[in-house]
């Protein structure tokens, strides 16, 4: 596995030093002693995540960028500590290999399997505060800042937070792990993975109709006596938004193999769209280390600005270093992103482009509940397949907001959800997430796109 050559990137900016270049989207500590506290306990806690690991899917990312893979990245929008829970982990493993076995057998491209999850605790907001029956207090800036409940004490932002942000991380990485490699992902579990969904969805049956055709296809193999490891186990990896500088500071570290900093939070971090500045803190500290990164695209960003973004976090063109994440708006994706892909392409630059087909599509039903038409999500995969193909390039792979669970978040899909039917099982605490039947339904639909259908 090629790892990067760049000894003068070895040191790493202080959190000082970060923060004196008017770091965005960072929470207001009162007390810095108490952050002082949190941030080195952090930095005496074990890796999560191991340098080596990075480096395996910084390679499979070069695999998708060559149009060699395709890109499955799914998981809660903002992970909650209460959501971590065995069934609660094993629900959206489930739901993320489901699909991943729906791409890989309907449109034969090697899949490579990425959780938003085992970090993704903090979340960017539009406002500092929210207001409430003339009442105004901070807002919700996700469980690694302050708690849910609109009371004073709740929303004030906490550094031992940060701590706790790690023990989650840690549990819900173990679980993953046991999961992955501990049988729940034989192939032969396939058919128990989503027993009720096949009785009660549409889309049930064609999943049932995939499996039949794998059990046969394994059938076969044990008459021969084939039986690799690859049928029993799955690479899993984590990733999460890099956003609170004092949780990916202190979890950056210098690996004893290469002498190369890597941020041990995660496999793989992104930049947001509220945090991509390129003289900004989230940029340079990214810009150091040797994971792979993503960065999100939205309809502002300019050819440009994708460009200069590129060259900062990866100068030496490590193949599977970066990855673009688009998030236009079905309604944007057909006119913005053709100048884009085409001047990166012209440019020499060889990377992962990704869709991000949810944060775009965003809006408030008139009963009040935020929410997103799964027909427009589908739009914009499609629209993102389209310029590919008329340009030549890979579409490499879709980023979702999803839950293994049966909640009524995102209206439409194949069960028809409408906005009354959203009072029902509205569990988020940010934003809309697609349950299970939807993210399975994108899966066919995306597996169809992917073989030319």
């Amino acid at each position: 596995m090629r790892v990067p050559a760049y000894p003068w990137r070895v040191s790493i900016p202080s959190l000082d030093d970060l923060h004196a270049m008017g770091a965005v989207q960072q929470p207001t500590y009162v007390d810095q002693s108490a952050r002082d506290a949190a941030v080195q306990t952090l930095r005496k806690m074990p890796p999560l995540v191991f340098a080596g690991e990075c480096d395996a899917l910084r390679g499979r990312l070069a695999d998708v960028a060559q149009g060699k893979a395709f890109l499955l990245q799914g998981g809660d929008c903002a992970e909650t500590f209460e959501g971590v829970t065995a069934e609660n982990v094993r629900n959206k493993l489930r739901v993320l290999l489901s699909m991943a076995v729906v791409l890989t057998y309907a449109a034969s491209v090697p899949v490579v399997k990425v959780g938003r999850l085992a970090g993704q605790y903090a979340k960017p907001r539009s406002s500092d505060t929210e207001t409430r029956d003339g009442v105004t207090l901070p807002a919700y800036r996700g469980d690694a800042v302050n708690g849910f409940d609109f009371t004073p004490e709740a929303r004030a932002h906490d550094p031992h937070r940060l701590v706790d942000v790690y023990n989650a991380s840690a549990a819900t990485l173990n679980l993953a792990r046991a999961f992955t490699t501990g049988g729940y992902a034989d192939l032969r579990q396939m058919h128990a993975w989503n027993t009720d969904f096949v009785k009660n969805s549409p889309v049930g049956e064609r999943y049932e109709r995939i499996g039949a055709d794998i059990d046969r296809a394994l059938a076969f193999m044990d008459a021969i006596g084939v039986d690799p490891d690859e049928f029993h186990t799955v690479d899993f990896f984590s990733s999460h938004e890099a956003l609170i500088l004092e949780y990916e500071h202190a979890l950056t570290r210098i690996d004893s193999r290469t002498q190369l900093p890597y941020d041990v939070s995660s496999h793989f971090v992104w930049i947001g769209e509220r945090t991509r500045q390129l003289d900004g803190a989230h940029v340079e500290l990214l810009s150091r280390i040797a994971n792979p990164i993503g960065v999100k695209l939205g309809p502002t960003s300019t050819a440009d600005d994708a460009i200069a973004l590129y060259e900062k976090l990866n100068p030496e063109r490590t193949p599977g270093k970066v990855t673009f994440i688009t998030r236009f708006g079905a309604g944007k994706i057909r006119e913005g992103l053709p100048n884009l892909v085409e001047k990166v392409t012209a440019a020499g630059i060889e990377v992962a482009w990704v869709c991000d087909p949810m944060h775009g599509n965003t809006f408030e039903t008139s009963n009040g509940y935020k929410t997103r038409e799964f027909d427009d999500v589908i739009d914009e995969v499609r629209g993102f397949f389209e310029v590919h193909r008329s340009l030549g390039t890979w579409p490499g792979g879709v980023h979702v907001e999803l839950t293994g669970d049966d909640v009524t978040e995102c209206v439409g899909g194949g069960a028809k959800l409408s906005a009354e039917d959203l009072t029902h099982r509205y569990e988020t605490l940010c934003d809309p997430r697609l349950n299970r039947a939807q993210s399975l339904e994108l899966a066919f639909l995306v597996a169809e796109m992917l073989s030319g259908h």
